[in-house]
């Protein structure tokens, strides 16, 4: 794994003597989170989270203007804002690490062009002795949830298209981005021997894992993110609890495409934010692609083919889960068709829409899996969205041309919409398939991860059992009633039920079903509650009233409106993981 710690065009992680210098240097400054929007204030703060960088600039030129400026607005400046800075202003935020240990570890390099015209710092050693950043080093909060203590840590990347003027270079790696974000947010943390962190990037899901997995194997096709995971895991490793003189002990770094380095392994855990965007293919192209998201692969590939292949490298019982994006292809001779988008779960093929049967006919019969589409974008949308993620708008003619051969992509597979969503597998050991598809457009409770686990596990305790008639359940503590009904009605016309938490379903109700809920206390089996309901309405001995409403009943459980009376009374475990 040494063999990734001085990549060229990466920060180095060949001295470990050095990096924690400069932790101790970033920690006496406060460069965190907290401390770096304390020093911001604000409104700076938030401008800065959207990559408006003025107020961020403004905070540091009044602070540079002070008689003792704080050392953190020399790491703003440098690193999240990208202007340039004077050795002498460097070495008085940096006493530890010093000018030649920045510029050892490659975080900065000489500004060939002199100082930038927004620089907040003014440059004591003249326009020559410049130095700019060479990367994007951040603060990142992680843990503090169940028994995980909270951590403050740094995350190197390449600078983004709003700290550096340009196209950004086609080995880009990138840093702390939303959709890494929601993948954190969307794994379920439990403890496990092996994990695998498939396209690492920067590292951060390497992060999440190292707080619930014994050992964590983080691959990468690029040579210069495994570069920027080893110097990331080492600056923080006695946050992560590593040893950085055995990082191997914990972690391992492969260089390779997709699951060759690891084929003929098992894993207990998979986690990945693969490139799935879905970049036009001609083949004379292929050395212009953007590595951290294009794939390589024509259409939607990357992701079918992992889908495909990762039951290969789950052990039984083992879980992956993914990101992706899908085509939704218009029926053939039907151009146009709007896209179907029913959001009711799909469970069975034959009532499947149209982008859940082309998911189903990827995944193994081995597999369990649960596919939640969170957004549709037309095929311009799309090409507009990552055109811009790029910065390839920048270069008027380029973009023309890009986006032609988006649409021309598209339509050449009949192509009229692109999902968005994730992917949950699982190596089945069970008989009872759990297989899910379905929509879910509004915001979720974050991390949504925990309320997904807790749904698998009501599905792995409700599938043995055939019937539910002697199960007590009790409503779940987040969920709310609301009835609507026109003025002088005797009765309600609209019966809804509403979770205030995780998936924040809601439920429309029949009038025998919010019945059954309402007296979901655990006193009763829900054989005697469905008894009651028939001999009320005049459908004692039913048996198509009775099965029909348990039905329901079911569906209500797995997804979270009841639980079982045993969960409920069991004492209430620490989360394990971040």
């Amino acid at each position: 794994m040494n063999s990734f710690a001085r990549i060229p065009d990466a920060p180095h992680s060949d001295d470990p003597a050095l990096l924690a210098q400069l932790a101790a240097d970033l920690t006496a400054m406060d460069y965190t989170v907290d401390g770096v929007a304390a020093f911001l204030g604000e409104e700076a703060a938030d401008a800065l989270g959207r990559e408006q960088l003025v107020p961020a600039i403004l905070a540091c030129r009044e602070e540079a203007a002070a008689a003792q400026p704080r050392p953190v607005a020399a790491a703003v400046a440098l690193w999240l804002i990208g202007t340039d800075l004077s050795a002498a202003d460097l070495a008085r935020a940096f006493p530890r690490t010093g000018v030649a240990g920045l510029l050892r570890l490659g975080l900065v390099e000489p500004a060939t062009t002199g100082p930038s015209d927004s620089r907040p710092v003014p440059d004591a050693a003249g326009g020559d002795g410049a130095l700019r950043a060479a990367v994007d080093l951040r603060p990142y909060g992680i843990g503090g949830e169940g028994d995980t203590p909270a951590a403050s840590l740094w995350v190197a990347s390449d600078l983004g298209a709003h700290q550096r003027p340009g196209v950004l270079r086609r080995d880009h790696v990138l840093g702390i981005g939303q959709a890494s974000l929601s993948l954190a947010q969307l794994t379920v943390r439990r403890p496990v021997d092996r994990a695998l962190d498939l396209g690492t990037g920067c590292g951060i899901q390497a992060f999440h894992l190292l707080g619930h997995a014994r050992h964590v194997t983080a691959t990468d096709i690029s040579d210069r993110a495994l570069g920027f995971t080893r110097f990331n895991l080492l600056l923080n490793a006695p946050a992560l609890g590593l040893d950085p003189l055995r990082l191997e002990d914990r972690v391992s770094l492969r260089l390779g495409s997709l699951l060759e380095p690891v084929a003929g392994e098992r894993f207990d855990l998979v986690v990945s934010n693969p490139p799935f965007v879905i970049t036009p293919r001609t083949g004379a192209d292929e050395p212009d692609r953007f590595t951290y998201r294009d794939g390589g692969l024509p259409g939607d590939d990357i992701v079918s083919s992992l889908i495909r292949g990762l039951g290969d490298v789950l052990a039984p019982g083992g879980t992956a889960q993914m990101l992706g994006n899908w085509e939704i292809q218009a029926p053939q001779g039907v151009p146009g068709t709007t896209p179907d988008t029913d959001a009711t779960p799909a469970t069975d093929a034959a009532t499947a829409t149209g982008w859940e049967r082309r998911i189903r006919s990827w995944v193994p019969e081995e597999l369990d899996a649960w596919v939640i589409q969170r957004e549709q974008l037309s095929p311009a949308e799309y090409a507009e969205m990552w055109l811009r993620d790029a910065a390839e708008n920048r270069d008027r003619q380029l973009y023309t041309a890009a986006y032609e051969a988006y649409l021309r992509d598209f339509a050449s597979r009949n192509t009229e919409a692109v999902g968005f969503g994730s992917i949950w597998l699982r190596r089945r050991t069970g008989s009872e398939p759990l297989l899910r598809f379905e929509e879910i457009p509004h915001p979720l409770e974050q991390p949504i991860g925990p309320h997904l686990g807790a749904a698998v596990e009501r599905f792995d305790w409700a599938a043995p059992r055939a019937s539910l008639l002697r199960e007590r359940l009790v409503v779940a503590d987040d969920v709310t009633e609301e009835r609507h009904q026109r003025p002088g009605a005797e009765h309600p016309g609209v019966i809804l039920l509403r979770q205030g938490a995780g998936f924040r379903r809601t439920n429309l109700m029949s009038t025998e079903l919010a019945g059954f809920v309402s007296a979901s206390d655990g006193d009763l089996t829900a054989g005697q509650i469905i008894g009651a309901l028939a001999a009320l309405l005049g459908r004692d001995g039913d048996a198509e009233f009775a099965s029909g409403l348990e039905a329901e009943v079911r569906n209500l459980l797995l997804d979270g409106f009841l639980v079982p009376l045993e969960a409920r009374q069991r004492p209430e475990q620490p989360s394990a993981g971040n």
